[in-house]
């Protein structure tokens, strides 16, 4: 089944999305220099949700995404990486995703609401639960320090 318009409005505004404890960074799967977290969402509606958060400290990007496991992204802040939309308009580091039945979470847009910057993770993870109406019960840790790997 399709997500639809109607009932991705009754997520993001669903203002009981909650995420209870503390939010720590591992290291990438694959040995980037990136961390990452995944953190399950639970709701007085009972949808499936769950965020995952990812910042590159070399690259200095950032995204967050609020992912329905029925669907996929519906939502998500990229800040530090440019995006191409499916009609041919290029953004530029900070964007915001959101779902409608005919992009599917593939458009992007400019947001007006996020200003703090890539190397600021931990403030912008309080705009974006802010924005996807999400309260974290609990606190994300600053991302560890970044150290660059000596070839001997």
């Amino acid at each position: 089944m399709s997500l639809g318009s109607a009932e991705f409005e009754t997520i993001i505004n669903d203002q009981s999305k909650v995420i209870a404890g503390d939010i720590s960074w591992s290291e990438d799967e694959d040995h980037s220099p990136s961390v990452e977290f995944r953190v399950e969402v639970s709701s007085a509606s009972g949808w499936p949700l769950f965020v995952c958060g990812s910042y590159n400290p070399l690259a200095q990007t950032v995204s967050y995404v609020l992912i329905l496991k029925t669907t996929g992204r519906i939502y998500g802040l990229d800040v530090g990486k440019g995006h191409h939309n499916p009609t041919c308009e290029t953004l530029n580091d900070t964007h915001k995703h959101r779902w409608t039945e005919n992009d599917k979470g593939k458009w992007a847009y400019i947001p007006q609401d996020i200003t703090a910057e890539a190397s600021n993770p931990v403030d912008l993870w309080q705009q974006f639960c802010r924005e996807a109406n999400l309260s974290h019960n609990g606190r994300l840790s600053s991302p560890p320090p970044f150290q660059k790997e000596l070839f001997l």
